[in-house]
C-alpha cells in the first residue's frame, strides 16, 4: 500500500512540475504563493489519481469475485 501511494505521489509531482513549467500565465512575485500553488496542485492531482486508482482496483477486485 505504501509503495502504491509513493508511486502515485511521484507521478503526481512529475505531472504537476511539468504543468507548472508549461504554464504560460505570469508568475506571482511572492514565493510563498508560488509554493502554495505548487503543493496545492500536487495535493489535488494526488487525490484525484488516488481516487481513480483505488476505485478501479476495488471495482476490478469485486468483479473478479462475482
Amino acid at each position: 500500500m505504501k509503495r502504491k501511494l509513493f508511486n502515485i505521489l511521484t507521478v503526481s509531482s512529475i505531472v504537476t512540475t511539468f504543468g507548472f513549467i508549461m504554464d504560460g500565465d505570469p508568475k506571482e512575485p511572492n514565493m510563498l504563493i508560488r509554493f502554495m500553488e505548487f503543493f496545492g496542485m500536487i495535493g489535488i492531482v494526488f487525490l484525484l489519481a488516488s481516487l481513480i486508482y483505488f476505485s478501479t482496483a476495488f471495482i476490478r477486485k469485486n468483479m473478479r469475485r462475482a
